[in-house]
Parts: structure tokens; sequence; C-alpha cells
């Protein structure tokens, strides 16, 4: 099924199939193809420069693998726990996470903790490998978001603001998915500008958790309704909740880290073409 979503006070309309293609019999959508690019352009961001901070690309792509099943799993319990009344009927519903229902925070959480335990055992710095790959998932977050969009889902209330969006020519709502999208764009730039500026690891890390959170506490108060899963019925949000809780934590935390008395790891500085030509010419002095 073909959508028309317009943006009526930009004069912007376009018309969209959530089937991007077709192989065979299967369906191939748009949402799918683009939590992919989110996933594979967050996980270049995070292992381009890696190592000079100090994780091996091979540690970057493990975690990214193993966070990315760890996280659809969170993400499907999260959701589950909170709309239990949608699986009353049939409890096998539950395994079907192709017709939806994985909720972000709880992918956010099983990838941290996925990644906890992958940086135990191979005993690698964890606020380091958080610091390294925190810009890379915000990437994909702002990126998968854009699949909301093609699937004209989890939109605000009611508006008439410049950037009101109608589907299917309904009354125009907030697009949130847009407003999500450039919010965690505008994390990322912030990040990649600061992270070499740090003093302590984990300090950037936690930076995402507050920035990211601050966003979504704000979004959920706007939502629609209907794609709110209520810890208190009508009352308070469970995303609400978890962004305030969140909040606290990172404050907290970088607090805590900044005060520590652990050593920063600090970037390699890059070598320059005279100081590699230094380095070969004391090789083969060795060498002689």
């Amino acid at each position: 099924m073909t959508n028309n979503i317009s943006f009526p006070n930009l004069g912007i309309s376009v018309n969209i199939d959530p089937v991007a293609l077709h192989i065979g019999s299967k369906n191939i959508y748009w949402y799918a193809l683009i939590i992919l690019t989110g996933f594979l352009l967050g996980l270049l961001l995070a292992s381009s420069g890696s190592e000079k901070r100090g994780v091996k690309k091979d540690n970057v792509w493990d975690i990214a693998l193993i966070g990315i099943v760890a996280g659809i799993i969170c993400a499907r319990i999260y959701y589950v726990l909170f709309a239990l009344d949608e699986f009353k009927d049939d409890p096998l519903d539950v395994f079907k996470i192709w017709e939806g229902g994985l909720a972000i925070y709880g992918g956010i959480i099983g990838a941290i903790i996925s990644t906890c335990i992958y940086c135990k055992i191979q005993k690698i710095n964890l606020p380091n490998v958080l610091d390294v790959c925190c810009p890379g998932l915000l990437l994909g977050q702002a990126i998968g978001r854009w699949g909301n969009f093609v699937n004209c889902e989890v939109y605000g209330q009611s508006t008439d603001s410049l950037f009101a969006m109608s589907i299917n020519g309904a009354e125009p709502v907030q697009p949130l998915f847009l407003y999500e999208s450039l919010w965690s764009l505008a994390g990322v730039i912030i990040m990649l500008l600061l992270r070499n500026k740090k003093t302590k690891n984990g300090q950037t890390f936690f930076f995402y958790l507050l920035w990211y959170s601050c966003g979504r506490l704000v979004l959920e108060g706007m939502r629609n309704t209907s794609y709110i899963l209520y810890l208190i019925p009508d009352v308070l949000g469970i995303s609400q909740f978890v962004a305030a809780l969140l909040i606290l934590i990172s404050i907290a935390g970088f607090i805590y880290v900044t005060r520590s008395k652990k050593k920063c790891f600090v970037p390699l500085p890059p070598i320059s073409k005279n100081e590699n030509d230094r380095a070969s010419d004391m090789d083969e002095k060795n060498t002689n």
C-alpha cells in the first residue's frame, strides 16, 4: 500500500510504498534497509580511528554484531513487558518480531549489557570502548528513525507548526521521527568534535546518555498516545520514566568518572612522513 506523506506548510508531498523491492514472493521493506544502513554506517563510524583510541577494529565489529542480536532480544522483551495485553490471547505472538514491537531503550540496554560482558571476557577497558562506540550507535539511531517515516508510524499529536506532517490527507501531526533524527545527528557531531578533548574515559558515553535521554524526555511528551507504553496508565510513559532516570544516572556517572583518579586513554597523534622516515632508518640500523 502506497502512502502519501505531505508537509503542507513546506509544500512537500511524497508517495511512499513501504515495500522497497520484491525478490520472488518475498517483500523487502524500506524499514529493514534503513535499519541495516544505519547499523553499517554507525559501525563504520565507530571503527574508523578506533585503533588510535586504543580499541581494535576487530573488537568493534565483534561488539556491534553481538550487540545487535542482544539489542533485538532486549528490545522485544522491553516492549512485551509493558504491552502484555497484546499477547494474552496468543502468547506465541511474542516471537513474531517481524510484525513490529521493538522498544529502542530495550535495544540500547541490551547492547550495553552485551558490551560489558564482552569487555569483561576480553579484558578490555570498558569505559574507553563505550566512548569509542557511542557516536556510531547514535548515528545508527538517527538514521533508523527514518524507518518510522516510511512506515507512517510513531508520530506526535496534532499540530499546525511549520513541520506539520499529514499522512494520507489526515490531520497534520508532529513528525517526531524528524525531530529525534536531527537531535541525534546533532549529538553525533558534538561527540565527534569533543571526543579527543575528554579528560577521563567514560565522559563521552555519559554525554551520549544525557543527550539522547533529554531529547526522548521532551519528545515522549509530544507523542500520540497510541504509541505510548504506559508505566502509569494515561499518566506516565515508561520511556519518560527511563529517560528521566538515565538523565540522573548520566550526570552522576559523568561527575564520578571525571573525579576518578584512573588515567584517561589519550589518542595517539598522527605520525608525520618525517617521523615515519626516521622510524624506518632506525629499524634499518637496528637490523644491521
